[in-house]
């Protein structure tokens, strides 16, 4: 045999610590066939710094769709059926770096996914560029080990081989039909070199993670043996391993042998679904009513050719809609029958490679009225590759080589759902057949309808009223998660177990927007000292730092009056502009040069915040050259004086070193002691403080002003100015 090796790599990743499906670092790769060994190359690395410290990676793996993880042990939504994924764990403590492989013997052919990240997040709020996080890298390689030329086992048609050693295994393969109800595998003349009864080993199907059913069949002291197999994987290739447990130096010599049990389904006629099509899609015309009546006429004679069969197949369109977003339509009408007889079959398409992101679900609701019996139950399963067909007498809805979906539904309990989260890229079948409990006497004549609604979503219920549905890539590939608010959590944001109460969310909201009128006494102040520049300003901020934070809100106490990302600008910026007026206002420049300052730094603010929002230096670059503005300008004041500038002790004590305390607490609370749990009440002090600052901070008004004096200036009814210099005119 010629064997082939190929490697396969993905750029590297930086990690994240956890808190949503978004943070795990998702890597995407394909399995060619025939492939026997398969190797995974795992290297993660961290910084050199001081900030980096032993950490532990979590890695996912899963064959045929992301990994469904649940690192936060969070509640599910009900009814979604969830698996533990394999997963392993690399830790990352003295060593800077550290390399992992992971092998898979056999491995399915098709997609296999990676999920990588960190433990759980912190939740503390980091500003951008106040400290350095440890960067922590992950790459997955992938080696693989091809068969070029793996023999073929025909069905029906005996093959001789030969297993030369155990460290050189047989690999074959066989195709399984479509409608293959069971399979049968036999070995025959299997004896050694030495004339001795065989000692093999036959492992069945492949190995897929999290869980594998690769059927095993062990051959010690007998000379035939045999396996048997119900619902093989339909239109699939089965790999076949046979491997020696004898001694090194024997060979082995036998005889393998496949057969099929192949059902024969019975369903409407291919004409008749195309004639249904047509209707459906182009609506009423002329000619549909007489085209329609003969199928229903055909529909009686076509009922006893359907319960001689092993199954009841029903035509089904899928409709795509979006991205990872499908609808499945029956052609027969959303109600199927469904009889004790043989199950009825649904097909649900899911192979195109880019339906695994998302989230199946399946509705059954009965019509109670068509069933006759009383306590007749409908047993359905949804599994995947292929059918389940013996629902009346196994009822573990397992296939040869999965585990399928069970639900049911009865006159008691007439409505049931199913929620496949990430489902695996296949073809999914969906059986139902009805079953009595006084056995099969009964159910012979009856018949029951039953309602099926069957979609592919990107995220279940829209990840409800606090959530909201992200749609991620890798590369080329779309998959969704949910990212939960207000304390919610779990797949969906369906887990209240940490959610806010409604008055917790509105004291949240009011404490945030509310606390901004902080604002009113700076501003009262700046009018008072003729700053109205800076008084307009503060206004400013005030009103949209209000309605920015009364939109930002989580839960359900939300009021946008515009585009958020809108108001999200426009408090960023006046926030920023707050801190540059007023630092130039206590420099006291002249006023021509403070004017032509505060509209250059407001522009250079407005293009530094379109760059980098969050950046820490968009608030620290304009503080610092408003500072340095400032010391320059009031060593010039006390130089040109010969005295300290402020001159005042009491300017010093009551006005200067408040604000300055007022802002430093601020800035020590904005930068490290805010957390998503404490956010709500820190970022209120946050505006408090500020405002505060900026009422302490402002310098008082230019001697030559005079205080507002409205009674003064309103005396004569129609001259509200008044002029400072009196000008004489010469009569001629």
């Amino acid at each position: 045999s010629l064997y082939v090796s190929e490697y396969f790599s993905q750029s590297a990743q930086k990690l994240s610590f956890y808190s949503w499906y978004g943070n795990a670092k998702l890597f995407h790769f394909h399995v060619p066939e025939d492939t026997v060994l398969l190797r995974w190359l795992l290297q993660a690395s961290r910084g050199k710094g001081p900030e980096c410290t032993s950490m532990e990676i979590t890695v996912h793996f899963r064959h045929g769709a992301p990994p469904v993880i649940n690192p936060l042990g969070t509640r599910f939504p009900a009814n979604a059926t969830v698996r533990p994924s394999y997963n392993i764990s690399i830790t990352l403590s003295s060593a800077v770096q550290n390399t992992t492989f992971v092998n898979v013997t056999t491995p399915a052919a098709g997609d296999w996914f990676i999920a990588a990240h960190l433990p759980e997040a912190a939740g503390r709020i980091e500003v951008k560029g106040f400290s350095t996080p440890c960067p922590y890298m992950f790459q997955a390689d992938m080696f693989v080990l091809r068969l070029t030329d793996m023999p073929v086992l025909e069905p029906g048609v005996p093959m001789p081989h030969t297993v030369v050693s155990p460290a050189k295994p047989l690999h074959v393969k066989v195709f399984v039909p479509k409608h293959a109800s069971g399979m049968r595998f036999q070995l025959s003349s299997c004896v050694t070199s030495e004339q001795r009864a065989c000692n093999v080993r036959v492992l069945l199907g492949s190995i897929t993670l999290p869980q594998s059913f690769q059927r095993s069949l062990t051959c010690t002291g007998s000379i035939n043996c045999s396996l048997a197999l119900d619902s093989p994987p339909w239109e699939k290739w089965l790999q076949i391993m046979v491997e020696s447990l004898g001694t090194a130096n024997a060979s082995v010599s036998l005889e393998m042998l496949a057969s099929f049990t192949v059902c024969r389904p019975g369903s409407t006629s291919s004409f008749l679904n195309f004639i249904s099509l047509n209707q459906s899609q182009a609506g009423a015309r002329p000619g549909a009513a007489g085209s329609s009546a003969p199928a229903a006429g055909e529909a009686p004679r076509n009922a006893s050719g359907q319960r001689s069969s092993c199954l009841q197949s029903q035509p089904v369109v899928r409709e795509d809609l979006d991205v990872v977003s499908v609808r499945y339509r029956l052609l027969n009408g959303p109600s199927v029958p469904v009889n004790s007889l043989s199950p009825t079959l649904l097909l649900l398409n899911l192979n195109t490679g880019m339906d695994s992101g998302g989230s199946l679900v399946v509705n059954l609701l009965l019509n109670k009225t068509s069933v006759s019996l009383a306590n007749a139950t409908v047993v359905a399963c949804m599994s995947a590759a292929s059918p389940v067909l013996s629902l009346n007498t196994t009822r573990n809805c397992s296939t040869a080589f999965s585990q399928g979906y069970p639900l049911s539904v009865s006159t008691s309990s007439g409505e049931a759902m199913l929620i496949v989260l990430y489902p695996q890229t296949d073809d999914w079948f969906l059986s139902l057949q009805l079953l009595c409990p006084r056995g099969q006497g009964d159910c012979t004549s009856a018949e029951a309808k039953v309602t099926v609604f069957a979609y592919l979503t990107p995220c279940f219920n829209d990840c409800g009223p606090y959530g909201q549905c992200s749609l991620l890539r890798r590369h080329g590939y779309l998959y969704a998660g949910c990212s939960c608010k207000a304390g919610w959590g779990g797949w969906s944001c369906t887990d209240d177990t940490k959610a806010q109460t409604v008055g917790a969310q509105n004291l949240a909201t009011l404490l945030l927007t509310l606390s901004n009128l902080m604002f009113l006494p700076a501003i009262a102040v700046a009018v008072y000292r003729y700053y109205l520049v800076e008084a307009s300003v503060y206004t400013y901020t005030m009103f949209f730092s209000t309605f920015y934070h009364a939109c930002d809100q989580p839960g359900v106490a939300v009021m946008c009056i515009m585009d958020y990302d809108t108001l999200q600008y426009c408090d960023f910026l006046g926030s920023v502009v707050s801190i540059w007026v007023t630092i130039l206002c206590m420099a006291r420049v002249k006023k021509i040069l403070k004017y032509v300052l505060f509209i250059l730094g407001t522009l250079l603010i407005a293009m530094s915040l379109q760059l980098d929002r969050r950046g820490v230096w968009n608030m620290m670059g304009p503080c610092l050259f408003a500072l340095a503005i400032m010391v320059t300008a009031w060593v010039h004041h006390g130089a040109k004086r010969r005295h300290c500038y402020p001159s005042s002790w009491k300017r010093w004590v009551f006005y200067l070193l408040p604000g300055i305390t007022l802002a430093f607490i601020a800035v020590s609370v904005y930068a490290f002691m805010e957390t998503n749990e404490n956010y709500y009440y820190t970022h209120s002090i946050w505006h408090v403080l500020v405002a505060c600052s900026v009422a302490f901070l402002l310098p008082p008004r230019d001697k030559h002003k005079k205080p507002w004096a409205w009674s003064q200036k309103l005396t004569c009814r129609y001259q509200i100015c008044q002029n400072d210099r009196e000008e004489l005119y010469a009569v001629t």
